[in-house]
C-alpha cells in the first residue's frame, strides 16, 4: 500500500491514503467474508455485498489478478496467500475497531467511521488494539475475529 507524505512546518507527517489501494483492500475484505460464510465466490455475490455493477467487479478482478492477490478465470475467484493475508487483515481490523467502539468506547458502532480508520492500521496498531481489548474472539455481530500475533501468547 503506497501513501504520500507531506511535511508541515512543526514536524507533523500527514499520510494521504491512495483511494485505489483502499478500493483493492475493500474488494479481498469482501471476498474472505464470503469464503468465510461458506459460499462460493462469485462475480454476482461480491457486485452484491459492494454494491457495485458486475462489470466493475469483473475489471477489478482482471487487475487483482494482474496484481497476484487473486486467481480470477470466468467462474472461478481463489485467493491467493498474499490476497488472503490482506482480507484477513482488513475484516480484523473492522472487527476489532468493532469491538472498540461498542464494548470499550461504549458508542454504537459507526461503520463508516470503521471503513475510514481500517485502511490505516499498521500491524503494530492492529496488535495493540487487539491486547488492549483482551484479545476478543467474536466482534459484536457475532463474527469470529481472526487471530494475529499477538493472540498466541494469551
Amino acid at each position: 500500500m503506497e501513501s504520500l507524505k507531506s511535511r508541515k512546518s512543526d514536524d507533523e507527517e500527514l499520510f494521504i491514503g491512495t483511494a485505489e489501494s483502499e478500493h483493492v483492500e475493500m474488494y479481498l475484505k469482501a471476498i474472505w467474508y464470503i469464503r468465510e460464510k461458506g459460499e462460493e465466490v462469485k462475480v454476482s455475490s461480491i457486485a452484491k455485498l459492494l454494491n457495485v455493477t458486475q462489470p466493475s467487479v469483473v475489471q477489478m478482478l482482471r487487475k487483482l489478478n494482474d496484481l497476484d492477490l487473486v486467481h480470477y478465470t470466468k467462474g472461478s475467484v481463489e485467493l491467493t496467500s498474499e490476497g488472503d493475508r490482506i482480507g484477513k487483515q482488513m475484516i480484523r481490523n473492522t472487527r476489532l475497531l468493532e469491538v472498540l467502539m461498542k464494548d470499550a468506547l461504549k458508542i454504537e458502532i459507526d461503520e463508516e467511521m470503521v471503513c475510514g480508520i481500517e485502511h490505516h492500521m499498521k500491524n503494530i496498531f492492529t496488535d495493540a488494539l487487539c491486547t488492549l481489548l483482551k484479545h476478543p474472539r467474536k466482534c459484536p455481530h457475532g463474527h469470529n475475529i481472526p487471530r494475529g500475533r499477538c493472540c498466541s501468547s494469551s
